[in-house]
């Protein structure tokens, strides 16, 4: 989503020109700034992607998770991954060497957060492996919390076809885009039931069912970047801020602000 010119300007970060290997765990700090993202890549070792501020958006084999500061995504050694962010947010990498992650999921998975795993986050920021012995009992925590960790389904599907990309993307620029599955299927040269069945395959479920999901996740995204809820209502096309409201209490069970405060940790399902 963020390599397509029409849609934000995305600039890219490169990697950091002195980045090495964990040995066996390294944390990197970086403030990413808004619509900047990291282009594919992988890595030789586990990856934990988390912010402690703002929301980050990690696309992963087609697909697309949103994740604010009580959500975090686990990627293996090997997964080809982007990570950006729209509003900007304060990102956390958490690398480890393969030779101490035995019992880490053999899959990506988005998790909860929980107050403990988000201080030893924040605590290894500022660790020397030489701390007497403190930083390998930190490691020792934050692996044990990994290994607990409860996977959420916190992704949004993303076709895997170039038009039904397009169309993904288009939606995604422009949440309030009114056009219907007849006015798409014109836009892309086949009928509204092609348009339909293709949708279906590629992703699982319907345009509308896919655009209800999608605004929420952008919902998240502009929330955790502070647009207020009016804001968020208008830019994602609801006709009134106690629609937006309603919708997304009805899906995350709770409303907007209690939810971004941390209070709820219900996923999109």
């Amino acid at each position: 989503m963020y390599n397509s010119g029409h849609l934000f300007d995305w600039r890219a970060v490169a990697a950091p020109p002195d980045a090495q290997p964990p040995a066996p765990l390294t944390m990197r700090a970086q403030s990413l700034a808004a619509r900047s993202y990291f282009p594919e890549h992988a890595h030789d070792w586990g990856q934990l992607v988390y912010a402690i501020s703002g929301v980050l958006t990690v696309a992963i084999a087609g697909r697309s998770f949103v994740i604010s500061p009580d959500q975090a995504a686990w990627l293996p050694a090997g997964v080809g991954h982007r990570v950006g962010s729209l509003a900007g947010a304060e990102f956390r990498s958490l690398w480890i060497a393969k030779s101490i992650g035995a019992g880490l999921p053999a899959e990506p998975i988005v998790h909860v957060v929980g107050p403990l795993l988000k201080a030893l986050i924040v605590e290894v920021v500022d660790l020397s492996p030489d701390d007497d012995g403190y930083a390998g009992r930190v490691t020792r925590l934050i692996l044990d919390q990994l290994r607990r960790a409860t996977p959420i389904p916190a992704a949004l599907p993303w076709p895997r076809g170039e038009a039904l990309a397009g169309l993904c993307a288009a939606l995604y620029a422009d949440p309030a885009d009114p056009r219907s599955a007849e006015q798409w299927g014109r836009e892309l040269g086949m009928s509204s039931r092609t348009l339909s069945r293709r949708f279906e395959a590629e992703i699982g479920m319907s345009l509308r069912s896919w655009r209800r999901h999608m605004r929420l996740f952008k919902a998240v995204e502009l929330l955790g970047g502070g647009m207020d809820v009016t804001g968020v209502a208008l830019e994602l096309g609801y006709g009134s801020p106690s629609a937006f409201i309603y919708a997304f209490r009805t899906e995350m069970g709770a409303p907007p602000q209690v939810y971004m405060n941390g209070t709820s940790s219900k996923a999109l399902r």
